[in-house]
């Protein structure tokens, strides 16, 4: 009798949980400089000195960046972001497949199935790494130009420093805009994914492969980054703000509506697509390979024992 084909056999949670969160890494460190610029591009505004360095656009932003504060500066806060994925993304993307399952009520799952695993992943996710990305944006926004003393010296500095000066809950700060966006993205992201693999391949457009999954990727990150933009913006303002600048989040979105109007809560939405939409497609890509390299040699060693 022959075995189960690769095809047949389900990867577990727990090479779910590991392939997300090595090509959430690997796609953060690539992409990582498009994020830097993001939120260079985000906080713009907030600074309306005369000596404050003007950022014009994705390309514009990261050479100026080079350049005025060196090609390392593309990369600060990668520790963080790094944190961030494995404690976050490894999570809400690896435990996404599970919560289908558990919210399914036939065999077949719905599109409620799947925007109710992608709500639940994003609220789990959030609230575990929400400290990894306060950090991570706020070392990625400081500046050491016009004698301006960075707030921070390192990834830890950061921790030790917000815990301290603003207790435990400054690490937690954003959380409720941060859990908004990871809904809108989670839900747009994941499901839309999900959706546009399952019609390419049900429709036989292309095979369940890599040019596929590049194609889905690319779209989900348009369709999550466009939807998130007010949040993201509003999100990043609020986080790498000092104490007392804002009430609250609310006054932060007011705030931006009235000093420079609509427009604001689009800031960075050309790097954002760039970073999430390169992001989506290099996790992806290796989430799915991964994922299947190891369901087929776990396969290989059943078949050997």
């Amino acid at each position: 009798m022959m075995g189960p084909t690769t095809s047949d056999v389900h990867p577990t949670m727990a090479v779910k949980i590991f392939s997300a969160g090595v090509a959430a890494c690997v796609a953060d460190a690539i992409t990582f400089p498009l994020d830097t610029a993001k939120v260079r591009l985000q906080i713009q505004g907030e600074c309306q000195t005369s000596s404050a360095i003007r950022y014009k656009g994705v390309l514009g932003t990261i050479t100026t960046l080079a350049r005025t504060e060196g090609p390392m500066k593309l990369y600060g806060g990668l520790p963080a972001g790094l944190q961030r994925q494995i404690s976050s993304a490894s999570l809400r993307i690896g435990l996404y497949d599970t919560c289908q399952e558990f919210f399914a009520t036939g065999k077949e799952t719905s599109l409620g199935s799947k925007i109710s695993a992608g709500l639940t992943t994003g609220a789990v996710a959030v609230f575990i790494g929400q400290p990894t990305e306060v950090v991570k944006v706020r070392l990625q926004a400081q500046s050491h130009l016009h004698g301006l003393k960075p707030r921070y010296t390192g990834t830890y500095n950061a921790y030790r420093i917000i815990a301290t000066t603003e207790g435990l809950t400054g690490l937690w700060k954003g959380t409720t805009l941060n859990l908004l966006r990871s809904i809108i993205i989670n839900c747009t992201e994941l499901v839309t994914y999900d959706l546009m693999k399952e019609a390419l391949v049900k429709n036989k457009l292309l095979a369940d492969d890599v040019p596929c999954h590049v194609v889905s990727a690319i779209i989900a990150g348009f369709c999550a980054t466009v939807l998130s933009s007010p949040v993201d913006v509003v999100k990043t303002r609020f986080i790498n703000s000092p104490p007392g600048q804002y009430t609250s989040m609310p006054n932060c979105a007011m705030t931006m509506l009235t000093k420079e109007g609509p427009s604001a809560f689009f800031k960075g939405l050309v790097p954002a697509f760039l970073r999430l939409g390169s992001w989506n497609v290099v996790m992806f890509v290796c989430f799915e390979q991964l994922k299947r390299e190891l369901t087929r040699s776990r396969q290989t060693v059943d078949c050997a024992t």
